[in-house]
């Protein structure tokens, strides 16, 4: 399995003097996450899909070995609700495309109003390109239901696997032989951390969902304070002392969130 560990996005200003140094403009962030994680989370694309060239640029600016995880725009999920999903999926995926060999797994998040409909679903998912890895976070509890766990499982689609204060808010399904999960919000101080105990047990998890040569992608969204890159670094730490397979992240601030 290789795990691979990163941020729901890296342009924080509050990350300055945590992850970035005081001296490194913010026009060069990206450059500098690079350096400490190997994958992204590109959560702005959901309130404005960047242009296919702003996607290109980034893919310009980062190694070979990253990837780059993209929610898909709030079009698609909330405005059209997985309606009519044809045109915005093929948008979403033409913008997109800049991202080259740097693209990873698209992520949609569902409103919480939006009841299961696993028809809806199944025809949103079929609109994606073969061989594209989509994410799906429900987030109305109607859809924990064995024929949407059927449409996820049919289409190879990961149901995201979401924490909020500490517990999975989702069911624990491997739909797909790769996973993701998504750290919202830990219960550990300063507000919004994770503790050592809460991420030790996510990896017990993962480690006993998911088999050698699986891929599973971490993203931690408790931005503020710098509490995601703090937390992903520590994540990352006890992870390899599992015995995992991990995606580079900070050494330094493993140490620190001890």
């Amino acid at each position: 399995m290789t795990l691979y560990v990163g941020t729901s996005g890296w342009q924080y200003k509050d990350w300055r003097e945590v992850l970035y140094p005081a001296d490194v403009p913010m026009r060069r962030w990206l450059e500098e996450y690079t350096d400490h994680f190997a994958t992204v989370e590109i959560n702005n694309a959901f309130y404005r899909l960047p242009a296919k060239d702003t996607f290109a640029s980034w893919a310009e600016r980062v190694p070979s070995d990253f990837v780059v995880a993209v929610k898909a725009s709030r079009y698609l999920t909330h405005i059209k609700r997985l309606r009519d999903p044809e045109e915005p999926v093929h948008r979403l995926m033409g913008h997109a495309a800049g991202l080259g060999a740097r693209l990873g797994p698209v992520l949609l998040q569902l409103p919480p109003t939006l009841r299961a409909d696993p028809v809806l679903l199944d025809t949103c998912l079929a609109c994606f390109p073969s061989g594209t890895r989509v994410a799906v976070e429900p987030r109305h509890d109607s859809w924990w239901t064995p024929a949407v766990r059927g449409v996820l499982e049919a289409r190879g689609a990961a149901l995201c696997w979401a924490d909020v204060l500490a517990r999975p808010v989702t069911p624990l399904w491997r739909t797909a032989d790769w996973g993701y999960v998504r750290f919202h919000q830990g219960r550990a101080q300063p507000w919004p951390r994770y503790g050592q105990r809460s991420l030790e047990t996510w990896i017990d998890r993962i480690a006993t969902t998911w088999a050698d040569g699986d891929d599973v992608y971490a993203y931690f969204n408790n931005d503020p304070g710098g509490a995601a890159v703090g937390d992903a670094a520590l994540f990352g730490r006890t992870a390899e002392r599992a015995g995992l397979t991990v995606t580079r992240t900070p050494r330094a601030l493993a140490s620190r969130s001890r």
